[in-house]
């Protein structure tokens, strides 16, 4: 089937969790969702910004239904505290692996476990989260998890080798990992999952293009630009950004295309922007081996087998 980005596939009666969901595509991916009648729960770790998105979703989704859960990636604790309740649903239809820290610092910072804490949050959290809640993922028929990559994967490159970078720390090479950490996770995930006979659940893996602030819908307490932010992200049209409403689109389509399979790789058309569509993953994603070293060593950190 053609996939309109505009005009989703009904979701009434399934149920939804979007990580990082009080903002930028997060949020955006929540109010797809919610427009397509799912409930959706924004996992999110203030609070306040939580209740701001909601309130935001249900003006502009009439009859949308959405809630929230308190949630740092970056703390393993918190991961699992959430695990639990999540544990609990009658059913999970989908779960978006979406929070992150996009602007890296310049200094190395650690998470209250003690990890680099772009890799933790990006990362680390996600792993535990996914494992954490594969009970509920199992019991739902086509569920799905949906892992958000990054274009920066093609500019640069890692054998993630060194994941904690505490004497090789970059903000850029760090984000960088994280991201191609998360893509050699969703597809390995859905290698593992179909190996352990929990093909039901399917893994698939997405990317938002280059989607910025000043180019999306100005959405009270959820995006709030300045005339000034408006002008310079403005100008960067003309080099092929987009909205970070349009940027949602890759993973909504991953998570409710009826049409989609686990192992696929959604992006926009003409790489920065345009319509979903599905593309090749560089090799380092596909890796194997890249996958299996991962794998291990993110078990090791998060002290628990994760199926």
């Amino acid at each position: 089937m053609s996939w309109n980005p505009r005009t989703l596939p009904t979701q009434v009666g399934k149920t939804f969790v979007v990580t990082g969901a009080n903002a930028g595509l997060g949020y955006f991916t929540s109010e797809q969702l919610a427009g397509a009648g799912a409930h959706v729960i924004l996992a999110c770790r203030n609070p306040e910004r939580a209740e701001s998105a909601l309130t935001a979703i249900r003006s502009r989704v009439p009859g949308a239904s959405v809630s929230s859960l308190q949630l740092d990636v970056s703390d393993l604790q918190s991961v699992r505290d959430v695990s639990e309740t999540l544990r609990a649903l009658p059913r999970l239809d989908g779960l978006i692996l979406n929070a992150g820290i996009v602007h890296p610092s310049a200094d190395r910072q650690v998470s209250l476990d003690g990890n680099e804490l772009i890799f933790a949050t990006n990362f680390l959290g996600h792993f535990a989260l996914t494992a954490g809640t594969l009970m509920a993922l199992r019991r739902t028929p086509g569920s799905r998890v949906v892992s958000l990559g990054s274009m920066i994967s093609r500019l640069m490159d890692s054998s993630l080798d060194d994941l904690q970078l505490a004497t090789t720390y970059n903000g850029w090479k760090a984000y960088a990992q994280s991201k191609i950490a998360m893509q050699v996770f969703g597809f390995e995930l859905d290698r593992r999952l179909r190996a352990n006979g929990a093909g039901m659940v399917q893994s698939l893996v997405a990317h938002p293009g280059y989607s910025i602030s000043g180019l999306t819908p100005t959405i009270a307490g959820v995006n709030e630009i300045t005339p000034t932010k408006r002008v310079t992200d403005g100008l960067q049209f003309l080099v092929g950004a987009q909205s970070k409403q349009h940027g949602a689109w890759p993973t909504v389509r991953a998570a409710i295309d009826p049409d989609a399979h686990g192992g696929d790789y959604f992006g926009p058309r003409f790489l920065t922007r345009g319509a979903p569509t599905r593309q090749p993953a560089t090799r380092t994603s596909r890796d194997r081996g890249v996958a299996a070293r991962l794998w291990e060593r993110a078990e090791t950190l998060i002290g628990e087998p994760f199926l």
